[in-house]
């Protein structure tokens, strides 16, 4: 299908008609797929009517602010704004859709009081009528990059205020979506706003016909460094009874065997140390022990009640919101999804906290911050697995080394903290429609 072919308002209706039929037509393939989640843990057996637009909570009375965000990095990046709104407003409340089972499990620990978690139904016109239907927002606020047309569709058609917030637009999606100008123009017109990671992001949105589109900066900067409860941190502390650690932070399939090959490498040298593994899905943690058993190591799970001995070379930290605990313990950290091709995780908390921050060559979702970061000295790319080794050998041996860049990342997170009161200053309009103040 050619740009032009794809180009015009009959044909964009040609493909949403074509797009909503097969969703309504596909409801028995959807519930296999779900109920195919649910075996392998990736959905709550409890709560999967949510998925299916048949909500478990009642609507709150007065101002309703929804935020959908995917997964667990956007919906951590949104709790700052949620905090701001309901101190504005005594009679707002909040709405958080999410996907994921551990977004879910995050959520239910991190949210306050009037704010409501729900999983997204899935992109499927009864589902989606069901869902709003039920909650009724006075306000949607979308988080970073999920475009499902039934749900804009329904939003627009409803007259919903909206907005894309912390919005992202990779190459590769971008390519995708200009090829349907027609199709992704009307979805982009739901958001009366959107509020751009970047330049470059800001830039793809508006060539992909986005109204009103300005750059405030990412988010994630002004969220609150992850938590971490002092007994438990104390606990660890002892366990680890001095040896020198450090940390791959959220690992994804591949990275793990690359953390033991670091950790055969660099142990002679550095006598007791432990490797924590913290793998993105806490499931595969059994599995990685295994594996790194098979490589010889000695390993302890946390999802089995377990701290680390002082004869285990590896500690699998395969627990949900336990991040803040690990990063407050290693000095140095690798973030995952970066020496496997994923696009990489969030390197903003481990440099709040204080750490010496490395990732790999593939960290295209976070292309920005990386370029910030290390303008400033404020993290350490490696190549490779051997590179990774050097790196971090070398800041595990001397604090000196490490200081530097601890001091740069703590200075680049402080000066975009603010990015909190550019997003709410952007707001304004959409949350006095909805109702709601924007200063406490």
């Amino acid at each position: 299908m050619t740009l032009d072919s794809v180009g015009t308002p009959a044909t964009a209706g040609m493909l949403y008609s074509l797009y909503r039929g097969l969703t309504q037509l596909g409801g028995p393939a959807i519930r296999y797929y779900l109920d195919r989640r649910r075996a392998a843990g990736k959905e709550d057996p409890l709560r999967q009517a949510e998925r299916l637009g048949r909500p478990s909570h009642p609507r709150p009375d007065g101002p309703l602010v929804w935020f959908h965000a995917a997964s667990i990095g956007e919906s951590l990046s949104i709790l700052v704004l949620v905090d701001r709104l309901l101190a504005a407003s005594s009679t707002a409340n909040v709405l958080v859709t999410t996907g994921t089972v551990t977004s879910a499990q995050l959520m239910a620990r991190r949210l306050p009081a009037r704010a409501i978690h729900q999983f997204v139904p899935v992109d499927r016109p009864g589902y989606v009528s069901g869902f709003l239907d039920h909650w009724r927002p006075n306000l949607a606020l979308w988080i970073e990059s999920e475009i499902w047309p039934n749900m804009l569709w329904e939003i627009r058609k409803r007259g919903i205020p909206a907005a894309l917030l912390n919005a992202r637009m990779s190459a590769r999606s971008f390519d995708h979506w200009r090829l349907a100008p027609g199709f992704v123009r009307p979805l982009l017109s739901t958001f009366r706003l959107c509020l751009a990671q970047s330049e470059t992001d800001a830039l793809r949105l508006r060539r992909l016909g986005a109204a009103l589109v300005d750059c405030v900066g990412n988010l994630k900067f002004s969220a609150a460094p992850p938590p971490a409860e002092p007994s438990q941190l104390a606990a660890l502390e002892r366990a680890r009874n001095g040896r020198p650690v450090w940390l791959y932070a959220s690992s994804h399939p591949g990275e793990d065997e690359i953390a033991a090959a670091v950790h055969r490498t660099l142990a002679p040298r550095l006598p007791g140390l432990l490797t924590i593994i913290a793998p993105r899905h806490p499931q595969r943690g059994n599995t990685i022990a295994e594996r790194l058993r098979g490589l010889g190591l000695s390993v302890a799970r946390r999802a089995e009640g377990a701290l680390p001995g002082l004869g285990d070379a590896a500690y699998i930290a395969d627990t949900v919101g336990e991040m803040g605990l690990l990063f407050r313990l290693a000095p140095v950290v690798c973030v995952g999804g970066s020496l496997v091709p994923h696009g990489g995780q969030n390197p903003i908390e481990p440099a709040q906290l204080g750490c010496a921050v490395l990732y790999g060559p593939h960290m295209e979702n976070f292309r920005a911050i990386t370029a910030e970061l290390e303008a400033a000295g404020a993290a350490l790319p490696v190549a490779d697995a051997e590179a990774l080794g050097r790196a971090a050998g070398r800041l595990l041996e001397s604090e000196a080394a490490r200081r530097p860049l601890v001091e740069a990342a703590r200075l680049v997170t402080e000066r975009n903290r603010h990015v909190v009161d550019r997003t709410l200053s952007a707001l304004a309009p959409l949350l006095a429609e909805a109702g709601i103040p924007t200063a406490a």
